[in-house]
């Protein structure tokens, strides 16, 4: 596990930038209730140390917090081969296991390691708290217990997790390969001036509801725009007659969402950006 390298000397004009971004994040507000709770699985005998093909309660220390997160490696992957990892964002109001339970099926038929984070707030994601390095923390982690392949780590949340998610992906664009997001988009003015900011074209897909109570159509295509026009590869699914529950469409939602994701990667290593 990694800390946070602080960094000395001025800061360029382009770090200026993406802090005064984060700036604005931090003021921002604009998290979602994602829906029912459901219940989570304990943390194993030999405390959570194994990994098993079932959900397991792990936890790290992270920027001088100790941070859990639900661990699923499908049985399906071979032990010594490096599989593709995909961070998985809960819904304000909610829980990792409510977004994790539902894509065990796919991670077990296609292959892929499962990390899904609490964060530190039952209100929703904070950047301030759940910074960027969590979710490298939780790689590195992984990294310990099985073999990953680095150049497909994915991002998929829902609701608030959809904002952090698309947040954090602009952030880290050198570090994951691509986003995918469900009943979700930018709403904070803040938040658009991340876009602009992004070192790599990170691909990001978004779906949501043509009947989604909290995210509004005009809040989605205005984030599509902004996205395009930062020349950020974006496609939008809008599911007809959807609202704004996401275990209601997961299956679909998650096959789609790994339609997307299976064919990109990074054609060179991560390289993950530090923040003081």
């Amino acid at each position: 596990m990694t800390e946070y390298r602080p960094h000395s000397g001025l800061l360029s004009p382009r770090r200026a930038c993406m802090l005064t971004a984060l700036n604005a994040l931090l003021l921002s507000a604009g998290v979602a209730y994602s829906g029912k709770t459901l219940s989570e699985p304990s943390l194993d005998g030999s405390g959570a140390q194994q990994v098993a093909d079932r959900p397991t309660r792990m936890s790290i220390r992270s920027g001088h917090r100790w941070r859990d997160y639900f661990l699923f490696v499908p049985g399906s992957i071979a032990p010594d081969t490096p599989a593709p990892v995909l961070l998985l964002l809960h819904g304000s109001y909610s829980t990792p296991f409510d977004v994790l339970s539902q894509w065990t099926d796919v991670a077990q038929r296609v292959g892929i390691i499962l990390a899904a984070p609490r964060s530190i707030d039952v209100y929703g994601w904070r950047i301030r708290d759940d910074t960027p390095a969590l979710l490298r923390d939780i790689v590195d982690d992984i990294a310990t217990r099985r073999p990953i392949d680095r150049r497909r780590l994915y991002l998929f949340g829902h609701s608030g997790g959809a904002v952090h998610a698309l947040t954090l992906g602009l952030l880290e664009s050198q570090y994951f390969a691509a986003i995918a997001v469900h009943a979700g988009a930018f709403r904070e003015p803040g938040s658009f001036k991340l876009i602009p900011l992004a070192r790599r074209k990170i691909p990001v897909w978004i779906t949501i509801g043509d009947r989604d109570q909290f995210f509004m159509m005009k809040d989605v295509t205005a984030t599509e725009t902004a996205l395009r026009n930062g020349g950020i590869p974006v496609v939008l699914t809008i599911i007809k007659g959807h609202d704004h529950s996401y275990a209601d469409v997961a299956p679909s939602v998650n096959r789609a969402a790994w339609a997307f994701f299976e064919p990109i990667e990074l054609s060179q290593p991560p390289v993950f950006e530090s923040y003081q």
